[in-house]
């Protein structure tokens, strides 16, 4: 790295020092809590991986650039400077070991937003040039191309045509006029397809006017995972964009959880107004339908099925109680997980671990803290509702020789809709 994109790197740090930032490393009172909360501290024991400890090179800043004491350190050579070798050794503390599931932020005895801080400053790490490679790349390959994996609308055409000539479901696209507008995540258009069958479906079980947007499907956005606002906000603005030439009442988030948070809670922060249309979690939605009468399901199972939270959703999202509605509705045998709802264990793979390939071994090391949780429930079925929960807990508990079936919750209720 040349002296110009450090430079810029400590810019980026010193424009993220607001007034929370500043309020939070003011009342850090070191007591070490926070690791506890976390289960790269948890599962390693190393205490490198202390929650607060990952913002050094942005606390450096703040006590350098905006303390009385911290001036005077700097003038006298009292402290030590962020450097680039700094940054590159913080780039494994910052995203390989760092989910920003908010865990650590929720237990804070002065009430501290650590996954707050860590958003501001991967703003500098990416200034800097010292964000991972993998997430780069995808953070690239969403602007170009409008999605992190590289999946373009030909792709869905693909699997909409197949979920068509297998159904005789209607899957609507770039309809003016439609109330909803569902989005999805890569992941579901390639990995988990079942999704928009279940869409499709309960869609017209319930008799909603809905349609896809062809040229703003993707939900998920890198900006926010990579911390790069510009880039954030641009994904946003897609999808924005995209509601309005359809001129839809509602945007749909899919089971994808910093998805729904990105567009629901950053998206008009970041894009500087108001949408014209609502955002709900399709969680959310399906709730709704419940309430309403709308949505008719039969034969609850009596399979044993536990629920994972995921956090974006959940203890970011306040998404908590819906899901537990819904699987009352289909579930007969539901079983919660001892640390559930607010307080529920991170799967390992969020804020764009699962996407970067230096952090591979970390995450399945530490996925042992999400194993022995499903496993204490003695459930013989997992359900979630994020397909990036879903692929992560899928290889995790592969890796530790575990057989256990999954499914989203949106399938699920699909699966026991009253058939007209």
């Amino acid at each position: 790295m040349n002296e110009a994109t450090l430079e810029r790197g400590l810019n980026a740090f010193r424009e993220q020092v607001d007034a929370p930032v500043a309020a939070f490393f003011s009342s850090c009172v070191s007591c070490g809590l926070c690791a506890e909360a976390c289960l790269f501290y948890t599962e390693t024991g190393d205490p490198k991986y202390t929650p607060i400890r990952k913002l050094e090179p942005l606390r450096r800043v703040w006590e350098q650039e905006y303390t009385l004491i911290g001036r005077v350190k700097k003038v006298l050579g009292l402290v030590e400077p962020v450097t680039d070798e700094l940054l590159q050794e913080w780039q494994e503390l910052l995203y390989d070991s760092c989910t920003m599931c908010a865990r650590c932020s929720l237990v804070c005895p002065v009430g501290n937003d650590i996954a707050y801080m860590v958003r501001k400053a991967r703003e500098g790490m990416v200034a800097s040039g010292n964000s991972p490679t993998d997430v780069q790349a995808a953070a690239e390959r969403a602007v170009r191309i409008g999605s992190p994996m590289g999946v373009r609308y030909k792709a869905l055409a693909a699997q909409i045509q197949h979920i068509e000539a297998d159904t005789g479901l209607v899957i609507p696209v770039d309809q003016v006029g439609a109330d909803y507008m569902p989005l999805l995540s890569s992941m579901e258009v390639i990995n988990f397809p079942e999704y928009i069958e279940s869409l499709a479906r309960i869609f017209q079980h319930a008799g909603l006017s809905w349609t896809l947007c062809s040229d703003a499907f993707e939900a998920t956005n890198t900006g926010i995972q990579i911390g790069s606002s510009d880039i954030a906000r641009e994904l946003v603005q897609r999808i924005v964009d995209g509601a309005e030439r359809l001129q839809v009442k509602y945007v749909i988030a899919p089971e994808c959880g910093h998805a729904y948070t990105s567009i629901r809670w950053d998206g008009p922060d970041l894009i500087g107004r108001r949408f014209p249309f609502k955002v709900l979690h399709i969680l959310e939605l399906l709730d709704e339908l419940r309430v309403s009468g709308r949505l008719k399901t039969e034969k609850p199972s009596a399979e044993r099925i536990t629920f994972h939270d995921p956090c974006s959703i959940g203890r970011k999202g306040g998404v908590i109680d819906s899901p537990r509605r819904l699987l009352g509705l289909v579930s007969s045998n539901f079983v919660e997980m001892k640390d559930h709802g607010t307080w529920n264990w991170c799967c390992g793979g969020g804020g764009g671990v699962s996407a970067n390939t230096d952090a591979e071994a970390l995450r399945t090391r530490v996925f042992r803290r999400k194993k022995d949780q499903i496993e204490e429930t003695g459930a013989s079925k997992l359900i979630t509702a994020c397909a990036n929960c879903r692929l992560v807990i899928e290889e995790g508990l592969e890796a530790y020789n575990v057989e256990l079936p999954m499914e989203g919750l949106t399938e699920l209720v699909a699966h026991h809709l009253v058939e007209d």
